[in-house]
């Protein structure tokens, strides 16, 4: 049962900003968005400014956005390229490693090397920097886990969306957009959220934008969680791997790829238990998504893969990122087609956004209220009154993934991740 305050409460905000996010890990980007020396954006974690830049000995690196003189952003452009960063402010300069290397007036104002060397003055780094597949992620704290441990077993899905090749992905966007609602709801919808499929996308179904015949059918997919994050899957039509990956409207030559890269095990999912991901959540903000819509008046189809966080701005606002992401070997067809696919369905105007977000918005301005603090949400479902599980977790055999799958709706993502942010609130400070 979940206190409904905690979707819209300036106290539980303040407490997230210190607990978790300035302990997790957060997306930030990817590596194909600086793929050459000097390339850089600007991205943030809540009020944190970082300049992830791409050094002339090809290292990634973040840098607190924050001039070491007067405190002022160094870099006030989202992307570029660039040899060095120039404080617009007093002047101060700084290799794109961050070192600092430039001050007007030094030998006038601060008696040159003897009075303020600047050897060894770089911009602040983020405590603690790591990739995975190409993913930037980065955590305010220190004395973080490792990367990989942190995603613990999820990781095996993750490959699902950025690895379908050895080249990896690439990324174009973001697209960037705020909304009226909680942070939560969005990570929270994506993670295990079937159940609002038949009612809140109806009229996408009814449409044809998808060749099921009725949204109803997400109750034959399963949801899963592992490690530190977990997701919803589509049931496919009986068939092989290459049949299976054809239906969602695979090319080939990508699925060769796929056969080469994917393990055993990522290959089983598929083909022999036939799942399909669809969309995910990683504690605490990253999600992802994964469909395949009719791209013209026909029966094929076109998957797209979507990467987005949900970037807090005050308890009853978010800043939405999103971004397009394809497989780098794909082809440029299949590339294009894929892009018009995901501006459709998950771009800001799409038509998947527009419908969840007029719930998330009229959620987050209800839980505002005086009411909202005597009301319980039921996030039961998948429980019986005395907690016995209502499906029993598939059996290896059934699903080849790791962590716990289970067929139909239920809300166990939901809860796993909320048990992960209520462990951070009450952690040690």
């Amino acid at each position: 049962m979940i206190p409904a305050h905690i979707y819209n409460d300036e106290e539980i905000f303040r407490l997230e900003r210190e607990q978790v996010f300035g302990r997790a890990w957060v997306f930030v980007g990817h590596e194909s968005e600086v793929p050459q020396p000097g390339d850089y954006v600007v991205r943030r974690v809540l009020a944190d400014s970082f300049i992830v830049a791409r050094g002339e000995d090809g290292r990634v690196r973040a840098l607190f956005n924050m001039c070491l003189h007067r405190g002022m952003q160094v870099c006030r452009a989202e992307m570029g390229n660039a040899s060095h960063f120039r404080c617009p402010y007093h002047g101060w300069s700084y290799r794109n490693d961050g070192r600092l290397v430039g001050l007007p007036f030094h030998r006038d104002a601060y008696g040159g090397e003897a009075g303020f060397p600047r050897k060894g003055q770089t911009l602040l780094p983020a405590p603690s920097l790591d990739t995975y597949n190409g993913l930037i992620f980065l955590s305010l704290d220190p004395d973080a886990p490792p990367l990989h441990d942190y995603l613990g077993d999820f990781a095996f899905y993750l490959d699902y969306y950025t690895r379908q090749s050895p080249g990896g992905i690439e990324l174009r966007g973001p697209q960037r957009w705020r909304i009226r609602a909680n942070w939560k709801i969005g990570a929270e919808n994506f993670a295990g959220d079937m159940y609002h499929t038949p009612q809140t996308h109806t009229s996408v179904v009814e449409i044809g934008l998808f060749r099921e015949p009725k949204a109803e059918k997400r109750k034959d997919g399963a949801t899963y969680w592992a490690g530190n994050g977990g997701g919803t899957t589509y049931k496919l039509p009986p068939g092989t791997l290459e049949e299976r990956l054809r239906y969602v409207g695979y090319p080939d030559v990508m699925i060769e790829t796929m056969k080469q890269t994917w393990s055993t095990a990522q290959l089983d999912v598929v083909g022999r238990d036939g799942f399909m991901v669809s969309a995910a959540s990683v504690f605490p903000n990253l999600s992802l998504v994964h469909n395949w819509p009719r791209v013209a008046d026909s029966e094929e189809v076109l998957p797209f893969i979507s990467i987005r966080t949900w970037q807090p701005i005050g308890p009853d606002e978010t800043e939405v990122l999103s971004w397009f992401a394809v497989d780098a070997q794909a082809p440029e067809r299949f590339k294009a087609l894929s892009y018009k696919a995901y501006l459709m369905c998950f771009g800001s105007t799409g038509m998947f956004e527009q419908d969840d977000v007029e719930n998330w918005v009229s959620l987050t301005s209800t839980a505002g209220g005086a009411m909202a603090r005597r009301l319980l949400l039921n996030s039961r479902m998948g429980l019986l009154e005395d907690d016995t599980e209502v499906v029993a977790p598939l059996p290896r055999e059934r699903f080849a993934g790791p962590g716990v799958a289970r067929v139909g709706y239920g809300e166990y993502n939901q809860r796993h991740l909320l048990e992960r942010w209520a462990d951070h609130l009450e952690a040690r400070a």
